[in-house]
């Protein structure tokens, strides 16, 4: 692969992106540089809709 999409769900409604996926984020990133695998964006899912990381501002 020379990129990805990272996604998870959200059972608790609340699509703010938490310190840990902040995180995650972050490392996998770092990670990816290091592999020559973009992380693209990261998508989290719960009842209401989504939030793309990227289109959010947050990476």
């Amino acid at each position: 692969a020379t990129a990805i999409i990272v996604a998870h769900n959200h059972p608790s409604g609340n699509l703010e992106p938490s310190p840990e996926d902040r995180d995650v984020t972050r490392r996998l990133r770092q990670a990816g540089e290091l592999l020559g695998i973009k992380v693209l964006d990261h998508l989290i899912f719960c009842e209401e809709g989504f939030l793309s990381m990227l289109e959010g501002g947050v990476f």
